[in-house]
């Protein structure tokens, strides 16, 4: 698996932000996912790209170990909150990075392939870290560690 250093900018996001625990985690992004999409579904103007109709990539932004979570879609134009969706953004500067292709079974090894080659380049990890989703056919899973 290729693991990379970047600097990479800010992306607005269109989010749900939580708190919650890992067990409780994977029953709640989905919720907290179809909500964001209520609010941005009907707008297309705020989709990133668009092909014959509106692009959108999901986003997990993990904030901590809590974790602090937010979930949602990445964004391409300002918008004003609604309800619990509000407007944010993944984090700007220094990242390894990785892109994971295939199953979903396989998205820890990406994040220890992360951990690894932090480590073997003497890089610390500050803690927020984050995935952009592809969409299927082929899924590509965007892995992403801000460095300390």
């Amino acid at each position: 698996m290729s693991v990379h250093v970047l600097d990479v900018a800010p992306q607005p996001t269109a989010v749900v932000a939580a708190r919650t625990t890992w067990e409780e985690y994977p029953a709640l992004w989905p919720q907290l996912l179809d909500e964001v999409y209520e609010v941005v579904r009907p707008r297309p103007e705020l989709a990133p790209s668009a092909g014959p109709g509106p692009i959108w990539r999901n986003v997990m932004l993990y904030k901590d170990d809590a974790p602090s979570v937010e979930v949602g879609v990445l964004v391409g134009a300002a918008f004003e909150p609604e309800g619990r969706v509000v407007p944010s953004h993944l984090p700007g500067g220094r990242v390894v990075m990785t892109l994971h292709r295939g199953d979903y079974v396989g998205l820890p090894g990406a994040h220890d392939a992360v951990h690894r080659a932090a480590a073997a380049r003497r890089l610390t990890l500050a803690g927020p870290r984050w995935e952009i989703y592809g969409h299927p056919p082929e899924v590509e899973i965007e892995i992403c560690w801000l460095v300390a």
